[in-house]
């Protein structure tokens, strides 16, 4: 049975959404605090985190939690907001879904399921082309070489490669590798690229792409030159 971790106030909304998904066949927990959610992080170990959305504490959480998850495996989060918040959705890294008010338990059970099915957080394995990425080893091999990365180098990879074919500003890399609180600039994330170019792409593949005049994506069909 999947395991549902929702981050959200303890309110009639919420326990019906609750009931919702534990009707579809999923077994859900429910947290109010971040103490309670790293409480339920580490007692659960949870395949989805759904949160709704009300404010920055709520995309801190997001990012602790993206960071934090991601160390073991990738935890789809999906995040619970208005139309508004839709409209900024690609300021809010590590969120891999969006589920608009008012919440209909049926559609977020959909979502739910194609986030576990596709790979995207129910695989712990990222391929593309000769490069592999095993999440529950944090190792990164092309071919049959494993590539030494700094963790930082690993976290800007995996962040990349586990949504082929969009486009990162650099502001959007800085603040979820490194942090809302990093003060260095954006330099540092084309540094970052340009050293896992030279560990990754040596052999004569592209991996990274950059899009000019607003940051990087990991290309959608690696290939070689």
């Amino acid at each position: 049975m999947v395991n549902v971790l929702i981050v959200a106030q303890e309110n009639d909304t919420a326990k019906r959404l609750q009931s919702g998904l534990e009707s579809k066949g999923f077994n859900c927990s429910m947290a109010s605090t971040r103490e309670k959610v790293t409480e339920q992080v580490a007692k659960r170990a949870p395949d989805l985190v759904v949160v709704e959305m009300n404010g920055l504490a709520s995309q801190a959480l997001v990012q602790e939690l993206s960071r934090s998850m991601g160390r073991k495996k990738h935890t789809p989060i999906v995040a619970l907001a208005n139309e508004d918040m839709l409209a900024k959705s690609d300021v809010y890294p590590g969120v891999d879904d969006f589920v608009c008010k008012p919440y209909d338990a049926r559609e977020l059970a959909l979502r739910a399921r194609r986030l576990l099915k596709n790979g995207n957080g129910g695989s712990e394995v990222i391929r593309c082309g000769s490069l592999t990425v095993d999440l529950a080893k944090c190792e990164v091999t092309v071919g049959d070489k494993l590539v030494e990365l700094t963790f930082k180098e690993y976290e800007l990879l995996k962040f990349l490669a586990q949504d082929r074919g969009r486009v990162f500003t650099r502001e959007v890399l800085l603040n979820h590798v490194w942090g809302y609180d990093y003060y260095g600039g954006d330099r540092t994330v084309d540094v970052h690229v340009r050293r896992l170019r030279s560990k990754l792409e040596s052999s004569g593949h592209t991996f990274i792409e950059t899009v000019r005049n607003i940051g990087y994506r990991f290309k959608k069909d690696a290939s070689s030159h």
